[in-house]
């Protein structure tokens, strides 16, 4: 589109462009002009005064602007005033008022209930769409709670044979929104006479209330070794809808360097937990020799589908 003459000051009169009384035999270009039709409109005055809504367009004075033939009030041949191309067009959806009956004839009472007919559908359409297409099914939380504290909530009896030493500030945190509800703990798990931890257990559980995380959670989880390597991934039955154990260890057999560690998620409909335990071996820890993995497999098993039952309502 081309860009619009530049403003012309206030007490001068806009020059009009000189133009031959009929228009030369030349078929319109095509351009990307829009509206209202494929080719650009002829042009027009830029600062044409705006005509009101409802009300009849004022009508040139003879001689104002020329009649055809004769020369105008400026001196410029006188012609009919095309339409101006820059006028705004009406908006999509807004309530134009029907234009006045001529007489009270049918024509303009067609006119009015027309118009009233379309916004009515037009409301109609709209309470429809809030009505029916914002109905979902909600969030599948299966009844479960996020306690305000998961440390006390959940279950890992089964790993206080080989750490009984109690946690006296274990890491808590909560939180709950429109969104997600969410709680966390992180305990320091301790063997008898360790004055540090010699391992660390993590356990997290998410109630998602908007989203539903069964795709995201499956392409995590079931294929975390894609990602990570050096893990092993496996599926786990009897546990939620979908459970995987992610495990590695790199301590081969050392007493004094490598990791032990291993994970279980479960998704149970919009309702995911997750419980990590792991294992560090330095020349300065205590514990020369922690659980075997297997035994750790077994012990997030039995204790993540036991607070599972516990935070179940």
């Amino acid at each position: 589109m081309s860009t619009p003459p530049s403003p012309q000051p206030a007490d001068q009169p806009v020059p009009q462009p000189q133009q031959p009384a009929q228009a030369p035999a030349v078929p319109p270009q095509p351009t990307a002009y829009p509206y209202p039709n494929p080719q650009s409109p002829p042009p027009a005055n830029f600062y044409a005064q705006p005509t009101l809504v409802g009300q009849p367009a004022a009508q040139p004075q003879p001689g104002q602007f020329g009649q055809p033939g004769q020369p105008g009030q400026f001196g410029q041949p006188g012609q009919p005033q095309p339409a101006n191309p820059y006028a705004q067009a009406p908006q999509f959806g807004a309530a134009v008022p029907p234009a006045p009956p001529s007489g009270g004839g049918g024509a303009g009472k067609a006119v009015l209930w027309a118009a009233v007919g379309a916004v009515i559908a037009s409301a109609a359409w709209a309470g429809g769409v809030f009505l029916v297409g914002g109905k979902g099914d909600g969030a599948d939380l299966r009844g479960y709670s996020a306690p305000s504290n998961l440390c006390s909530g959940a279950d890992y009896s089964s790993f206080k044979d080989e750490y009984p030493e109690d946690d006296s500030s274990p890491t808590k945190s909560s939180l709950k929104n429109t969104a997600l509800d969410e709680s966390y703990c992180y305990v320091n798990l301790k063997k008898t006479g360790s004055s540090y931890a010699d391992a660390y257990l993590s356990m997290q559980l998410d109630l998602h209330k908007k989203t539903d995380p069964g795709p995201e959670f499956t392409a995590l989880w079931k294929n975390y070794g894609d990602s990570h390597t050096g893990y092993d991934v496996s599926p786990v039955s009897g546990i939620g809808d979908e459970a995987y154990l992610v495990s590695q260890d790199t301590t081969r057999g050392s007493s004094s360097s490598g990791a032990r560690y291993a994970t279980l998620a479960v998704r149970d409909g919009w309702v995911t937990y997750t419980m990590s335990y792991s294992a560090y071996l330095t020349s300065y820890d205590q514990d020369k020799n922690p659980p075997a993995l297997s035994d750790v497999d077994d012990w997030l098993k039995k204790d993540a589908k036991a607070t599972l039952g516990q935070l179940k309502g």
